[in-house]
């Protein structure tokens, strides 16, 4: 697999909290913001060679229990997310998509045999992500 980009995504209750943590405390430096309505509901931060998303996790509920969802996930950024999920299908990976996200990305979600939540990602050529922003 060709890994394009990667991420370590942080789901944290409290997204000011964490931002102030990891910004203000630890140092790491803002890489791109996102939202929506007027709220921020995510972070992205340099982290070295790769980036530290923190999302709001919104309280989310894990099969209709008060057990706290996973609170990380690692995102990689491939080619085609279809013949990637293909191919880990085969392999006899239990793979949920790959299907088209509300957001514009493509994505399919796995598990490695530990539990730890993996998303492969494909980022269409529209997508705010590929634009660059002028400051």
């Amino acid at each position: 697999m060709e890994v394009l980009s990667s991420r370590l995504i942080h789901r944290c209750p409290d997204l000011g909290q964490a931002v102030a943590f990891w910004c203000d405390t630890v140092g790491l430096r803002i890489y791109r913001e996102y939202g929506h309505d007027g709220e921020r509901t995510g972070v992205v931060l340099f982290a070295g060679g790769g980036f530290l998303e923190l999302t709001a996790s919104g309280g989310v509920e894990v099969d209709g229990s008060d057990e706290r969802p996973p609170c990380a996930v690692l995102w990689l950024q491939v080619n085609d997310v279809d013949d990637e999920a293909t191919r880990l299908t085969v392999a006899g990976v239990d793979v949920d998509g790959p299907r088209d996200e509300p957001w514009g990305l493509r994505e399919a979600w796995l598990e490695d045999p530990f539990g730890l939540r993996v998303v492969l990602v494909e980022v269409p050529e529209d997508h705010p992500i590929r634009r660059r922003v002028e400051l």
